[in-house]
């Protein structure tokens, strides 16, 4: 699953992702927990990619409460697209999350030690997700919110010992498809929802303070002193 993710990237890099799309003036965050903003690129009515700010929590159109959202930050990649909750988003507003990393906690003992996955060359990565426009019909006149979720795959084999799942990560080459609004066909869509390359990744412990929410500076990420390996 992924529960709290970073994005410490510049956003010049970020912006070149994307070919010099548009992107908020971004601030280093390295504990993005739920609920939070978190940055996306969507494609917009006209179809051109757009940049924007989503609550992390998916909130159904048909939700009568804004705090559904708090359980719906991941969706099964294997499932997505039947469950309630997120098939009309699955078939029409796919969007990207962008990340550097994110952690996942492992059973030690009596206490959850943190972990943090990366990329080894440091690089940010797009993880695939899916949003949608909510609106509180209780209250007359009233905004409408718009909200992500972070599909998840099976673990790969360096995430395995941490946990049986992981959030997906979509290489360049697949990134416009997913994006396509106007694509809907579900087999090509869930074939790109697959583990990423172990190789690829680093893994090792950080301190036990990116538990709480509140701290959200560099210390989060950096590798935890002691005898815990890195691998």
């Amino acid at each position: 699953m992924c529960g709290r993710f970073t994005l410490r990237t510049p956003t010049e890099t970020i912006a070149a992702m994307f070919d010099g799309l548009r992107i908020p003036q971004l601030t280093p965050r390295y504990n993005i927990c739920p609920t939070q903003p978190v940055l996306c690129v969507r494609q917009s009515r006209t179809g051109e990619n757009e940049a924007v700010n989503l609550r992390w929590g998916l909130v159904p159109f048909w939700a009568k409460e804004l705090k559904i959202g708090a359980s719906l930050i991941n969706a099964r990649s294997e499932t997505a697209e039947t469950k309630p909750s997120f098939r009309a988003a699955f078939k029409s507003r796919r969007c990207l999350v962008l990340a550097d990393g994110f952690y996942e906690w492992k059973l030690e003992g009596k206490q959850k030690q943190p972990y943090y996955v990366s990329r080894r060359d440091d690089q940010p990565f797009c993880l695939a997700g899916l949003w949608e426009s909510w609106t509180d019909k209780s209250v007359p006149s009233s905004n409408s919110i718009e909200t992500c979720t972070i599909l998840t795959t099976d673990a790969n084999s360096l995430m395995l010992p941490l946990h049986d799942r992981m959030p997906v990560i979509l290489p360049k080459l697949h990134l416009d498809l997913w994006l396509d609004k106007d694509f809907s066909e579900i087999e090509p869509l869930k074939k790109l929802l697959v583990p990423w390359v172990t190789d690829d990744l680093r893994v090792y412990p950080v301190d036990k303070s990116v538990n709480k929410p509140v701290n959200d500076s560099p210390s989060c990420i950096e590798p935890m002193s002691g005898n815990a390996s890195l691998f």
